[in-house]
């Protein structure tokens, strides 16, 4: 873990944050802009600032310097991040955040705010109500009226198939599909998931209901600090009844035109008619945790959205120790210290280096020589005991310092 930067040089910083702020944003109303019920073309002029001005301008946001790969040139995608998992450091983003639909993603949130209520063991009898209210054309994993399944079961569909039915049925267990959503709110407020508004438990297209890749990285990041969470979405193929389901995401399983990517753990993948593809991933490679959150790529290519997450993983892993942050990943409410705000840090500002698509709407990364298949590497490592107190932002955030990420390179044969 890098060694906290002096407090002057962090005073300077931020100062030079907010002037480049000012500089390249118009002077609109100070009110955050209210989600649209379907993306549009561009991103909007002003956006959150949470994590750092910069993560607030649309374009591409990365510092370019002597020994920093330059970013892949064909990446497509309305909004993506790259981020250090531990230390929370933003590496490069782009329209970071930019509110939009995010699709199954959202069951991150569902799953970190549901998950640690009930025992794995514990058995449901299936309701008609259970199910009422499972939209057209959702994904499913099979689940039956009348027949009882262990909430082990249940996660498994929800996070191997990205079974709707699933969800609903553990919605019911909570409470209802009202009750839920409200949960699933209330915790998005306490990560500080601010972009974010939930109508459906499921993530299915909803008016209103939007997200953005810096939120869906903060979710993904505090589920992931949960060993069930970190199990279930690690979780390539599993029996659910009397059939073996496999997981949709296709950097894990693999896919006729996109290779297990090597280091992979997670976390959950998405896909409806407005959000397009969306996908969140962790993976680790020698000692670094990234994690690349991708929002509907334009180019329409089958498995479009892996290719591009495995292009920024590669990038990420080369540029991690050589390139300056331009944000960073805030703690949850309660772990911040007293009156902290977040966001308020050096890795806010405009650090030495060339900031690209600083100021441009429809700015694209910058072009750039091949980033190389990067899939060599050591795989994930075994759990590491101990925790360490994480500096973000100036609040004290208790992660562990190494997370025990499944190590899926023993466990199973790799095509």
């Amino acid at each position: 873990m890098p060694a906290p930067k002096p407090a002057g040089r962090r005073s300077l910083l931020v100062t030079s944050a907010a002037l480049l702020s000012l500089s390249v944003t118009a002077p609109t109303a100070l009110a955050a802009p209210t989600p649209s019920t379907s993306p549009s073309a561009t991103p909007p002029a002003q956006m959150s600032t949470l994590g750092g001005a910069r993560l607030g301008m649309p374009g591409t946001q990365v510092n370019l310097a002597p020994g920093v790969p330059v970013l892949p040139k064909d990446i497509t995608a309305r909004s993506w991040i790259v981020s250090d998992a531990e230390s929370g450091e933003v590496l490069a983003a782009h329209n970071a955040h930019w509110r939009l639909p995010p699709a199954s993603t959202l069951k991150m949130l569902f799953a970190d705010t549901v998950l640690p209520r009930f025992p794995k063991g514990t058995r449901h009898k299936v309701a008609p109500s259970d199910l009422k209210g499972v939209g057209a054309g959702s994904s499913v994993v099979g689940i039956k009226e009348g027949s009882s399944y262990s909430v082990h079961d249940l996660w498994l569909g929800v996070f191997l198939r990205s079974g709707n039915d699933a969800v609903h049925v553990l919605s019911a267990m909570n409470g209802g599909i009202e009750q839920t959503v409200q949960d699933m709110q209330d915790h998005a407020e306490e990560l500080q998931a601010l972009d974010t508004t939930v109508v459906s438990p499921d993530g299915y297209d909803a008016p209103g209901q939007v997200s953005s890749a810096y939120d869906l990285t903060l979710i993904a990041r505090s589920g992931l600090q949960k060993k069930d969470f970190r199990d279930y979405c690690s979780t390539v193929s599993a029996k659910f009844g009397s059939t073996e389901i496999r997981n949709t995401n296709r950097l894990l399983s693999g896919d006729s035109d996109v290779p297990v990517y090597r280091g992979i753990a997670g976390v959950k993948n998405g896909n409806t008619t407005h959000a397009g593809a969306t996908f969140t991933g962790v993976a680790e490679r020698n000692g670094k945790v990234l994690l690349v959150t991708v929002m509907n790529p334009e180019k329409r290519e089958h498995n479009e959205v892996y290719k591009e997450t495995a292009k920024l993983f590669d990038w990420g892993f080369q540029a991690a120790g050589k390139v300056n942050p331009v944000g960073e990943l805030v703690p949850p409410k309660s772990a911040a210290a007293g009156g902290t705000q977040p966001g308020a840090s050096a890795s806010a500002s405009a650090s030495t280096g060339q900031a690209v698509g600083a100021g441009g709407s429809g700015a694209k990364p910058a072009a750039s020589a091949s980033a190389g298949s990067g899939s060599s590497g050591a795989g994930i490592a075994l759990a590491v005991a101990g925790g360490l107190l994480v500096l973000l932002g100036g609040a004290a955030f208790l992660v562990n310092r190494r997370w025990p990420l499944p190590d899926l390179m023993r466990r199973r044969t790799r095509p």
